[in-house]
């Protein structure tokens, strides 16, 4: 499995793992009736740094990593992972949690706190100097 920063041609395979979870409304705030292209506007928002885990060409996951507040708050990093069906049972979403310590590690990030809701949504929040 590689993980690396998303591209836009990737838009489509993250909408494909976004959407159904967006839609069901069960683990993520946004509206259940959220169009495909104000998703996908949302998830690749400028404020994001977005990064997709591949295996043979197939994006299996995504995540984002933004600051959880602007101001005072900005040194707090929310983190928020999405896996395809093609990953259940995978530790696709372990990985990419992983990935996104080490690279919150190398902008100096120290501290991390997790919430999970149901899989496939993860969130978890980092705070230190960045």
């Amino acid at each position: 499995m590689h993980i690396r920063v998303a591209e836009p041609a990737d838009s489509q395979a993250i909408a494909s793992i976004i959407m159904p979870v967006i839609v069901e409304g069960a683990t993520y705030a946004l509206d259940p009736d959220l169009r495909e292209a104000e998703a996908l506007a949302y998830w690749l928002g400028a404020d994001r740094t977005i990064f997709v885990a591949e295996e043979e060409g197939a994006v299996l996951g995504a995540y984002y990593l933004r600051s959880n507040q602007g101001g005072g708050g900005r040194h707090v990093l929310q983190l928020r992972v999405y896996t395809g069906a093609a990953a259940t049972g995978r530790g696709v979403a372990r990985r990419m949690a992983e990935h996104s310590l080490e690279f919150a590690h190398k902008r100096g990030i120290g501290r991390c706190s997790s919430t999970s809701s149901s899989a496939p949504t993860n969130a978890l929040w980092c705070s230190g100097d960045h």
